[in-house]
Protein backbone atom coordinates (compact mmCIF):
# COMPACT_ATOMS: atom_id res chain seq x y z
CA UNK A 1 0.00 0.00 0.00
CA UNK A 2 1.29 3.43 -0.61
CA UNK A 3 1.17 5.53 2.40
CA UNK A 4 4.22 7.84 1.38
CA UNK A 5 3.55 11.53 -0.05
CA UNK A 6 6.93 12.55 -1.07
CA UNK A 7 7.82 16.25 -1.33
CA UNK A 8 11.21 16.86 -3.86
CA UNK A 9 11.24 13.61 -5.71
CA UNK A 10 13.38 14.51 -7.88
CA UNK A 11 16.32 16.18 -5.25
CA UNK A 12 18.89 14.60 -3.53
CA UNK A 13 17.80 12.69 -0.99
CA UNK A 14 14.21 12.05 -2.64
CA UNK A 15 15.59 10.33 -5.69
CA UNK A 16 17.34 7.82 -3.27
CA UNK A 17 14.37 7.35 -1.05
CA UNK A 18 12.28 6.22 -4.36
CA UNK A 19 15.83 4.21 -5.02
CA UNK A 20 15.39 2.27 -1.93
CA UNK A 21 13.66 -0.70 -0.82
CA UNK A 22 10.38 1.34 0.55
CA UNK A 23 9.71 2.86 -2.91
CA UNK A 24 6.77 1.11 -3.62
CA UNK A 25 5.19 3.20 -1.04
CA UNK A 26 5.59 6.37 -2.42
CA UNK A 27 3.61 8.73 -4.37
CA UNK A 28 5.93 10.93 -5.85
CA UNK A 29 4.08 13.45 -8.34
CA UNK A 30 6.31 16.29 -9.45
CA UNK A 31 7.08 19.49 -8.89
CA UNK A 32 4.16 20.88 -11.72
CA UNK A 33 1.42 18.89 -9.26
CA UNK A 34 2.90 19.51 -5.79
CA UNK A 35 4.72 22.60 -4.42
CA UNK A 36 5.67 22.88 -1.20
CA UNK A 37 5.09 26.68 -1.57
CA UNK A 38 1.52 26.36 -2.83
CA UNK A 39 -1.03 25.08 -0.39
CA UNK A 40 -3.39 24.54 -2.89
CA UNK A 41 -1.52 21.38 -4.27
CA UNK A 42 -0.89 20.25 -0.94
CA UNK A 43 -4.39 20.15 -0.41
CA UNK A 44 -4.79 18.79 -3.83
CA UNK A 45 -2.46 15.83 -3.75
CA UNK A 46 -3.29 15.17 -0.37
CA UNK A 47 -7.13 14.52 -1.26
CA UNK A 48 -5.83 12.21 -4.60
CA UNK A 49 -3.89 10.43 -2.17
CA UNK A 50 -4.92 10.04 1.42
CA UNK A 51 -1.15 9.53 2.34
CA UNK A 52 -0.41 8.98 6.32
CA UNK A 53 2.95 10.07 6.00
CA UNK A 54 4.61 13.34 4.10
CA UNK A 55 7.99 13.42 3.65
CA UNK A 56 9.13 17.11 2.37
CA UNK A 57 12.97 16.91 1.14
CA UNK A 58 12.31 20.69 -0.54
CA UNK A 59 14.66 23.24 0.48
CA UNK A 60 16.50 26.64 -0.25
CA UNK A 61 19.85 25.36 0.70
CA UNK A 62 22.70 27.16 -1.57
CA UNK A 63 24.18 28.97 1.57
CA UNK A 64 25.30 32.53 -0.84
CA UNK A 65 22.25 32.57 -2.31
CA UNK A 66 20.15 32.00 1.04
CA UNK A 67 22.11 35.47 1.71
CA UNK A 68 21.37 36.64 -1.20
CA UNK A 69 17.68 35.67 -1.92
CA UNK A 70 16.82 36.05 2.23
CA UNK A 71 12.65 36.15 1.31
CA UNK A 72 13.10 33.12 -0.82
CA UNK A 73 14.70 31.38 1.89
CA UNK A 74 12.45 31.92 4.33
CA UNK A 75 9.58 31.09 2.23
CA UNK A 76 10.64 27.75 1.43
CA UNK A 77 13.15 26.63 4.53
CA UNK A 78 10.30 27.66 6.84
CA UNK A 79 6.90 29.50 6.06
CA UNK A 80 5.65 26.82 3.94
CA UNK A 81 7.14 24.16 6.14
CA UNK A 82 4.57 25.88 8.91
CA UNK A 83 1.56 25.77 6.40
CA UNK A 84 2.87 22.30 5.75
CA UNK A 85 2.67 21.16 9.51
CA UNK A 86 -0.77 22.61 10.15
CA UNK A 87 -1.54 21.00 7.07
CA UNK A 88 -0.88 17.79 8.39
CA UNK A 89 -1.70 18.17 12.25
CA UNK A 90 -5.39 18.60 10.41
CA UNK A 91 -5.59 16.29 8.52
CA UNK A 92 -3.46 13.69 11.21
CA UNK A 93 -1.29 13.43 8.65
CA UNK A 94 2.95 12.60 9.98
CA UNK A 95 5.23 14.79 8.70
CA UNK A 96 9.02 14.49 8.20
CA UNK A 97 10.94 17.60 7.09
CA UNK A 98 14.60 18.14 7.03
CA UNK A 99 17.24 20.21 8.78
CA UNK A 100 20.80 20.99 9.79
CA UNK A 101 23.84 20.39 11.55
CA UNK A 102 24.28 24.66 10.55
CA UNK A 103 21.62 25.06 12.96
CA UNK A 104 24.95 25.29 15.11
CA UNK A 105 27.78 27.86 15.80
CA UNK A 106 30.35 24.60 16.24
CA UNK A 107 31.30 26.17 19.34
CA UNK A 108 31.89 22.77 21.29
CA UNK A 109 34.33 20.03 20.38
CA UNK A 110 31.91 16.97 21.44
CA UNK A 111 28.85 15.97 19.01
CA UNK A 112 25.52 17.96 19.82
CA UNK A 113 22.77 16.27 20.34
CA UNK A 114 19.32 16.78 19.70
CA UNK A 115 18.17 18.61 23.04
CA UNK A 116 21.37 20.96 22.49
CA UNK A 117 20.84 24.97 21.96
CA UNK A 118 21.23 25.96 18.35
CA UNK A 119 22.67 28.98 17.72
CA UNK A 120 23.30 29.61 13.32
CA UNK A 121 26.09 31.50 12.08
CA UNK A 122 24.16 32.73 8.95
CA UNK A 123 20.77 32.82 7.28
CA UNK A 124 20.74 29.41 5.76
CA UNK A 125 21.32 28.08 8.98
CA UNK A 126 18.88 30.66 10.90
CA UNK A 127 15.89 29.50 7.81
CA UNK A 128 16.51 26.00 8.81
CA UNK A 129 15.99 26.39 12.66
CA UNK A 130 12.88 28.78 12.02
CA UNK A 131 11.53 25.59 9.87
CA UNK A 132 11.98 23.66 12.51
CA UNK A 133 10.21 25.81 14.89
CA UNK A 134 7.76 25.90 12.34
CA UNK A 135 7.16 22.57 11.72
CA UNK A 136 6.95 21.57 15.62
CA UNK A 137 4.61 24.45 17.28
CA UNK A 138 2.34 24.24 14.23
CA UNK A 139 2.27 19.99 14.54
CA UNK A 140 3.90 19.11 17.92
CA UNK A 141 2.46 15.51 17.99
CA UNK A 142 2.56 15.43 14.23
CA UNK A 143 6.46 16.58 12.75
CA UNK A 144 9.82 14.93 12.90
CA UNK A 145 12.65 17.25 12.40
CA UNK A 146 15.61 15.31 10.95
CA UNK A 147 19.21 16.96 10.91
CA UNK A 148 21.78 15.82 8.62
CA UNK A 149 25.00 16.85 8.00
CA UNK A 150 27.67 16.84 4.48
CA UNK A 151 25.03 14.91 2.42
CA UNK A 152 25.89 13.65 -1.00
CA UNK A 153 24.10 10.89 -2.97
CA UNK A 154 23.76 9.08 -6.93
CA UNK A 155 21.93 12.35 -7.95
CA UNK A 156 23.72 15.03 -6.16
CA UNK A 157 22.56 19.00 -5.40
CA UNK A 158 20.89 20.69 -8.24
CA UNK A 159 21.19 24.03 -6.91
CA UNK A 160 24.60 22.95 -5.56
CA UNK A 161 26.30 21.55 -8.88
CA UNK A 162 26.53 18.23 -8.18
CA UNK A 163 27.24 16.86 -4.50
CA UNK A 164 31.17 16.93 -2.93
CA UNK A 165 31.99 13.78 -4.07
CA UNK A 166 31.82 13.94 -7.65
CA UNK A 167 33.34 17.45 -7.25
CA UNK A 168 36.26 16.31 -5.78
CA UNK A 169 36.82 13.55 -8.34
CA UNK A 170 36.08 15.63 -11.39
CA UNK A 171 39.15 18.43 -9.35
CA UNK A 172 41.08 15.32 -9.40
CA UNK A 173 41.19 14.65 -13.28
CA UNK A 174 42.25 18.83 -13.56
CA UNK A 175 45.03 18.82 -11.28
CA UNK A 176 47.47 17.25 -9.15
CA UNK A 177 47.58 19.20 -5.99
CA UNK A 178 44.19 20.41 -4.30
CA UNK A 179 43.33 23.08 -1.38
CA UNK A 180 40.79 21.83 0.54
CA UNK A 181 39.54 23.05 4.01
CA UNK A 182 40.60 21.00 7.02
CA UNK A 183 39.33 23.84 9.55
CA UNK A 184 35.66 22.44 9.22
CA UNK A 185 34.60 18.94 10.91
CA UNK A 186 31.45 17.12 10.12
CA UNK A 187 30.24 14.05 9.51
CA UNK A 188 29.14 13.34 5.52
CA UNK A 189 26.13 11.46 5.03
CA UNK A 190 25.26 9.49 1.99
CA UNK A 191 22.01 10.09 0.96
CA UNK A 192 20.77 6.17 0.58
CA UNK A 193 21.91 5.33 4.15
CA UNK A 194 19.54 8.15 5.46
CA UNK A 195 16.64 7.18 3.55
CA UNK A 196 16.56 3.79 4.45
CA UNK A 197 17.35 5.40 8.54
CA UNK A 198 14.00 7.79 7.79
CA UNK A 199 12.13 4.83 6.69
CA UNK A 200 12.90 2.82 9.48
CA UNK A 201 12.22 5.98 11.91
CA UNK A 202 8.89 6.61 10.76
CA UNK A 203 7.97 2.43 11.32
CA UNK A 204 9.51 2.68 14.36
CA UNK A 205 7.01 2.23 17.26
CA UNK A 206 7.60 4.18 19.76
CA UNK A 207 9.03 6.91 18.06
CA UNK A 208 7.73 9.76 19.26
CA UNK A 209 7.64 13.39 17.00
CA UNK A 210 10.55 15.68 17.59
CA UNK A 211 13.97 15.94 16.56
CA UNK A 212 15.96 13.50 15.54
CA UNK A 213 19.60 13.61 14.22
CA UNK A 214 20.49 11.04 11.37
CA UNK A 215 24.15 10.43 9.82
CA UNK A 216 26.96 8.44 9.05
CA UNK A 217 28.95 7.60 12.06
CA UNK A 218 32.39 8.87 12.62
CA UNK A 219 33.93 12.53 11.62
CA UNK A 220 35.87 14.01 9.96
CA UNK A 221 37.63 17.15 8.42
CA UNK A 222 36.50 17.89 4.65
CA UNK A 223 40.52 17.64 3.68
CA UNK A 224 40.76 13.73 5.57
CA UNK A 225 37.18 13.05 3.56
CA UNK A 226 38.34 14.45 0.32
CA UNK A 227 42.16 12.61 0.91
CA UNK A 228 39.93 8.76 1.43
CA UNK A 229 38.07 9.47 -2.13
CA UNK A 230 41.44 9.91 -3.66
CA UNK A 231 42.82 6.66 -1.92
CA UNK A 232 39.48 4.85 -3.00
CA UNK A 233 39.35 5.86 -6.14
CA UNK A 234 43.42 5.84 -6.88
CA UNK A 235 44.26 9.42 -7.57
CA UNK A 236 47.25 10.95 -7.08
CA UNK A 237 46.16 14.30 -6.47
CA UNK A 238 47.80 15.34 -3.59
CA UNK A 239 45.37 17.02 -1.13
CA UNK A 240 46.45 20.07 0.66
CA UNK A 241 44.82 21.39 3.97
CA UNK A 242 44.10 24.56 4.26
CA UNK A 243 42.84 26.56 7.66
CA UNK A 244 40.33 28.67 6.21
CA UNK A 245 38.95 29.82 10.12
CA UNK A 246 35.55 28.76 9.25
CA UNK A 247 34.49 31.20 6.55
CA UNK A 248 34.30 31.08 2.49
CA UNK A 249 32.70 32.78 0.30
CA UNK A 250 32.57 35.86 3.08
CA UNK A 251 30.15 33.27 4.99
CA UNK A 252 30.69 31.98 8.54
CA UNK A 253 30.31 27.94 8.81
CA UNK A 254 30.88 26.27 12.26
CA UNK A 255 33.88 24.54 12.88
CA UNK A 256 33.23 21.88 14.56
CA UNK A 257 29.31 20.79 13.17
CA UNK A 258 29.41 17.06 13.74
CA UNK A 259 25.92 15.52 15.46
CA UNK A 260 25.32 13.23 17.52
CA UNK A 261 22.16 10.48 16.87
CA UNK A 262 20.66 9.72 20.01
CA UNK A 263 17.14 9.71 19.98
CA UNK A 264 17.43 7.45 16.70
CA UNK A 265 20.32 4.90 18.27
CA UNK A 266 17.88 4.61 21.32
CA UNK A 267 15.66 2.69 18.97
CA UNK A 268 18.56 0.72 17.14
CA UNK A 269 18.12 2.86 14.29
CA UNK A 270 22.31 3.12 13.63
CA UNK A 271 23.08 4.64 10.05
CA UNK A 272 27.50 3.14 9.10
CA UNK A 273 29.94 4.72 9.05
CA UNK A 274 30.87 7.35 6.73
CA UNK A 275 33.89 5.54 6.03
CA UNK A 276 31.97 2.28 4.87
CA UNK A 277 29.28 4.97 2.81
CA UNK A 278 31.61 6.32 0.94
CA UNK A 279 33.10 2.99 -0.41
CA UNK A 280 29.80 1.75 -1.24
CA UNK A 281 28.84 5.19 -2.97
CA UNK A 282 31.93 5.17 -4.88
CA UNK A 283 31.23 1.30 -6.03
CA UNK A 284 28.04 2.19 -7.18
CA UNK A 285 29.19 5.01 -9.32
CA UNK A 286 32.30 3.25 -10.81
CA UNK A 287 35.08 5.04 -8.93
CA UNK A 288 36.89 2.73 -7.00
CA UNK A 289 39.68 1.33 -7.73
CA UNK A 290 40.35 -2.04 -9.08
CA UNK A 291 42.32 -5.08 -7.13
CA UNK A 292 44.23 -7.66 -9.17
Amino acid sequence: MKDILLIGATGQLGSSLLAGASAGRIHAPNRDSLDVTDPQSLLRCIEIYQPRIIINTAAFHNLPQCEEQADQAMEINCIAVYRLARLCASCNIRLVTFSTDYVFDGGQSTPYVETDIPAPLQLYGISRLAGEHAALAAAPRHAYVVRTCGLYGERGAVSKGGNFVDKRVADALQTDKLDVSSDQTVIPTYSADLAEAVIALIDREGAESGIYHLVNQGQCTWAEFTSAIYEACGLTTVVNPVDRSGSSEDMRRPSYSVIANTRAAALGIVLPHWRDALMRYLTSKGFRKTTD
